[in-house]
């Protein structure tokens, strides 16, 4: 494996570590005392935003990895900056899955149809979100 490859899987394998960590966050969150919920997704955040820094560096220094890391910047910018509500939903945009994100899309659309348990309120944020996902991956 070159260099390259081996960067680009380590960048993907930390965001992911990173993203999962805030899902699990908020999965958590009841559980959790409030103070220790904000405590610890404030840290995630500050590793999120240094890694993001780490990858600007990185993208400045290598022109071969500036698409696949200025990729992993938007998803780490997209979740510092809160412009994701969904974890999973940023996680494969990071990982730049759109196939995944098509079935997530078909899958709320149907469960909507059906009347299974999502929130009219849920339901637009993670349409909104898997629209905007696909649009900056080029998608349809």
């Amino acid at each position: 494996m070159s260099q390259n490859a081996e960067l680009r899987a380590s960048a993907a394998e930390q965001v992911t570590r990173l993203l999962t960590q805030l899902a699990d966050l908020e999965e958590l969150r009841a559980e959790l005392e409030e103070d220790e919920y904000e405590d610890s997704k404030a840290d995630t955040l500050q590793q999120l935003e240094e890694f993001k820094a780490s990858l600007a560096r990185m993208a400045a220094g290598d022109v071969t990895l500036v698409d696949d890391l200025e990729c992993i910047r938007l998803a780490t910018q997209a979740a510092v900056s809160r412009a994701f509500q969904t974890p999973e939903i940023l996680r494969m945009f990071a990982l730049k899955q759109p196939m995944q994100l098509r079935e997530r899309l078909t899958v709320l659309q149907r469960d909507r149809k059906l009347g299974k348990g999502i929130a009219a309120a849920t339901y637009s944020v993670e349409v909104v979100e898997i629209l905007t996902a696909l649009k900056k991956l080029g998608g349809d």
